[in-house]
């Protein structure tokens, strides 16, 4: 595919479209046998055209060892197993891996897990920021709280506001799993704090005593409710300096979100944007099929465009989506944050003003996007999926859209159902006809037997996973040589060529299913 946009000066990391750019012909980077640099992601132009980033065509190719790649790999991989439970309250989750892989410096990728205390549900999320980190940030330390409130009946939210009003300390609300590296913004925890509080209370005046919510409903509300917040809390501003700073950082940089929740058989999945959620079915044969559980909210799909142009005066029907993006700029078309998608154009012009100075440093605060008529043009309301589980799905993962332009869906599901079984499913050795001499088939005999004895050596199945999303080749199987030049790229040459990648793998105990189906069928 020919290469139609290249790295802006000033956005040497940014995910930037701009389809008028041809690459400076003369700083073409090469690196053997990659591929062409990825095409135009999910940000906004705001550079003239004409400013290239230059690179120098002299790249080294620096092989780095097997053990160099793995430091690299493992850096950000987590595991959860769930303590097994009395008997009582066994869990239809055996337990999580999860890793992330920079492009950008720092990554704007975030992910979370946690388990609901006072429901029992686990909560699974990734979120794929775009101009800068700080949505994503925030949706990471934030979403999981207002989805786990919004699923308390009304007696505990009572009880909730009771223990503050007294100034006891309350009951948890969550059981968070963090990587040691994921962090919380702890300038923000009393702002957050107050918002949350102000939710609760104003669902406490909503519902009646023996109320009980319902998930989807408390999914959609969560999501709706953290976008409005993030956004008001960037008109109110703060007294504090570095919170009036980072709040509307957090509004005008966004975030997708793709969120999974567990509770016994029930699976529901809550996404805004780009990244997807796939269930690992593994079939009578021994061999894995993938089912798909969410939607991508782009111009690839045909509902999604339909419902913006449906949003928005007929005299907009050519500028609303214009070369795939929503206004010619943004990739999603479901995403947290993202204001200048959002507000009025005086709403923008009145906080900018009132801002502290650095916020006009930040380029994506100065320009108002094009045909900007009738905002919003974005929602961060989610699309809910609700699947029942059964003994035959094993797994789910969650990945950022960096994984999936990688990789295809049953590609990713047969490596992880490979991983997690230790069964391979051996293909006929494929010589396409070609005359193959007795060395060259057993020099593809030994690799393929080589290949097999390596997917042991990560102990991570998001890890295995993602050295196949950098390093697979076009057979299929992991090039070292491949996986080395893609991650020793220099910082302003990785996000040309893939994007952040964040992934959650999800392994589910079809006894517990399989006994919970009995269980309701005998009800």
């Amino acid at each position: 595919m020919p290469v139609t946009s290249q790295l802006l000066r000033g956005l040497p990391r940014a995910k930037v479209f701009a389809s008028s750019l041809l690459p400076c012909q003369h700083h073409q980077p090469h690196l053997g046998s990659l591929p062409a640099l990825r095409g135009p992601s999910q940000t906004w132009q705001t550079h003239p055209a004409g400013r290239c980033y230059q690179t120098s065509s002299a790249l080294h190719n620096y092989i780095l060892t097997p053990p160099q790649v793995n430091s690299i790999l493992k850096a950000n991989e987590y595991s959860f197993k769930v303590p097994e439970f009395d008997g009582k309250n066994v869990s239809s989750v055996m337990g999580f891996e999860s890793n992330q892989l920079p492009a950008n410096a720092p990554i704007e990728d975030r992910r979370s897990a946690a388990t609901c205390l006072q429901t029992r549900g686990m909560l699974l999320g990734v979120f794929d920021g775009h101009a800068g980190c700080a949505c994503a940030q925030a949706l990471s330390e934030r979403l999981f709280y207002y989805i786990a409130v919004s699923l308390l009946p009304h007696d505990t939210l009572c009880e909730l506001e009771a223990s503050v009003e007294a100034g006891r300390a309350l009951s948890p609300i969550l059981q968070w799993h963090k990587h040691p590296n994921d962090y919380f913004t702890r300038e923000a925890q009393s702002l957050y704090f107050n918002s949350l509080r102000t939710y609760w209370q104003e669902l406490i005046d909503l519902t009646s005593p023996g109320d009980v919510p319902d998930t989807r409903e408390a999914l959609l509300n969560a999501f709706k409710r953290l976008d409005n917040d993030i956004s008001l809390e960037a008109q109110v501003g703060d007294a504090s300096a570095f919170l009036h700073y980072w709040v509307l950082r957090v509004a005008f940089s966004g975030a997708t979100a793709c969120v999974a929740h567990i509770d016994g058989p029930d699976l529901y999945i809550a996404n805004a944007g780009d990244a997807r959620a796939v269930l690992g079915v593994q079939e009578e044969d021994g061999s894995f099929s993938a089912h798909t559980l969410s939607n991508d909210h782009s111009a690839q799909n045909d509902s999604e465009v339909a419902r913006i142009r449906s949003e928005h005066p007929h005299s907009e029907r050519k500028t609303v989506i214009r070369q795939d993006r929503l206004l010619g700029l943004l990739m999603p078309f479901r995403a947290f944050g993202d204001v200048k998608f959002k507000w009025s154009i005086e709403l923008q012009k009145r906080v900018l003003e009132s801002g502290p100075d650095q916020l006009h440093e930040n380029e994506h605060t100065k320009f108002i996007p094009p045909n900007y008529h009738t905002p919003p043009y974005l929602t961060a309301e989610p699309e809910i999926t609700y699947h029942r589980l059964r003994p035959q799905d094993r797994f789910l993962v969650i990945g950022s859209d960096g994984l999936w332009e990688t990789l295809h869906r049953q590609e990713v599901i047969r490596i992880v159902g490979e991983y997690l079984t230790g069964v391979h499913q051996r293909q006929p050795l494929k010589v396409g006809g070609y005359k193959v001499t007795l060395g060259q088939m057993q020099g593809l005999l030994e690799e393929r037997k080589a290949r097999m004895s390596s997917a042991f050596e990560d102990q991570n199945s998001a890890t295995h996973l993602m050295r196949h999303a950098v390093g697979n080749n076009e057979f299929g199987t992991v090039d070292h040589e491949r996986l080395s030049k893609m991650l020793s790229l220099p910082e302003e040459l990785a996000r040309m060529y893939r994007d952040d990648i964040t992934i959650i793998v999800t392994q589910f105990n079809p006894h517990v299913i399989g006994a919970q189906r009995q269980e309701d069928k005998s009800h």
